[in-house]
């Protein structure tokens, strides 16, 4: 009897294979953020308005520099797209309890609502790939991802983990 061959080569490490995956990746970000950036731009936003709506949505309180540090963009970059944030009605800017400076941002009941139109049509995208390629390939791709995230981001997912919960490694402001 000859055994059942796969559909994936065992040498996944060639040249070929490796551009694969590359494509697969651009292609993959450009059809997951298409619903959105149509969204988004309804509002003259683009895919920075989405990241800051997306991390405060998931952080509500998060500071500033933890937003930038997430971000890894500078402070000029986010001040930009914030004050638009701001402005437009979507995020509200509190002083932190021990230190005034702090900021601390929250959406408004317009960027929640924002940050769960723009998440769901993603998050239907990954609940459908997931449902069909199956729990082991779930946590294959997560092994992936992980594996091209840069290692000050990777603990996050360690914590998040260990915390069983979504803060992502983050510590509370509170």
């Amino acid at each position: 009897m000859s055994e059942a061959k796969t559909s994936a080569n065992p040498l996944f490490l060639r040249e070929e294979e490796l551009r694969q995956g590359i494509e697969l990746l651009f292609f993959a970000y450009r059809d997951f953020t298409s619903e959105a950036d149509a969204m988004l731009a309804k509002h003259k936003f683009g895919r920075a308005h989405h990241r800051v709506i997306y991390f405060v949505g998931r952080h509500p309180r998060i500071s500033v520099s933890d937003l930038l540090d997430i971000l890894a963009i500078t402070k000029q970059s986010l001040s930009r797209v914030l004050s638009q944030l701001v402005t437009d009605g979507f995020i509200i800017q509190h002083r932190g309890p021990r230190d005034g400076r702090q900021r601390l941002l929250e959406l408004t009941e317009k960027g929640v609502e924002m940050e769960r139109q723009l998440t769901e049509a993603q998050r239907r995208r990954f609940a459908r790939a997931y449902r069909e390629a199956g729990a082991e390939a779930v946590e294959g791709f997560r092994k992936v991802m992980l594996g091209i995230v840069d290692d000050p981001a990777r603990e996050r997912f360690a914590q998040s983990r260990r915390d069983g919960g979504r803060d992502g490694g983050r510590e509370r402001d509170q």
